[in-house]
């Protein structure tokens, strides 16, 4: 994969934000907008993909990830969520030990391809499809230790399709952390960049930088 590293680290870093607020909106019932849920879904099944933009499906899908980085790193205009904040620090705590386990991304490729065929038959939204994504989530990162504890409508949560589509963005989050830290993303890379990751995520929104 040809890769820009701090262009791409912008992308990546844009996915996980973005898959994370899709969790926090599934789980309290709201709104979601559609481009940015197929773009988070699909993200998941690009295993072989030739560029980060090609992740995304060129960066047009990924305009709520891009303005969150200015709003999560730097309070643009409004104070960091500290939900998704919570859900971002655990998420690379959780990276770091799947990288690890050799057995745990083997099975995770599997139940991918596993989707990958299912989503040749249905809709990325499809119940099939998202009951994959959320297998392979419980099969793999899932039995990782600490669990994401997702907050939310108790009832809603409860409701096995709900259930469903929570864990498939929660898989989508860690596929964007995982591309993240192949374009060099760190933990000290957001704390000492970050006023130039916002710079160039403003700058994308901006110019509409290959959106499509």
């Amino acid at each position: 994969m040809n890769i820009d590293t701090h262009h791409h680290r912008t992308l990546a870093f844009a996915g996980v934000l973005q898959a994370l607020l899709l969790v926090k909106q599934t789980a309290y019932g709201q709104s979601c907008d559609n481009d940015s849920l197929e773009t988070s879904l699909r993200s998941v099944l690009m295993l072989d993909a030739d560029s980060v933009e090609a992740v995304y499906g060129g960066n047009g899908g990924l305009r709520s990830g891009l303005r969150l980085i200015q709003t999560q790193l730097l309070g643009d205009r409004q104070k960091p969520d500290p939900e998704l904040s919570r859900y971002l620090v655990v998420l690379l705590h959780l990276e770091r030990k799947l990288s690890k386990r050799d057995d745990l991304l083997e099975r995770l490729r599997t139940g991918i391809e596993h989707a990958q065929r299912q989503s040749e038959h249905f809709d990325i939204q499809h119940p099939n499809v998202l009951a994959a994504f959320a297998d392979t989530y419980s099969d793999t990162i899932s039995t990782l230790r600490p669990r994401i504890m997702v907050n939310g409508d108790p009832q809603r949560l409860q409701d096995t399709n709900v259930a469903r589509r929570v864990r498939a963005l929660l898989l989508a989050a860690m596929r964007s952390v995982v591309l993240w830290r192949q374009c060099g993303g760190t933990r000290l890379s957001l704390l000492l960049h970050r006023t130039k990751l916002t710079e160039h995520a403003r700058e994308l929104l901006k110019t509409g930088y290959s959106l499509h």
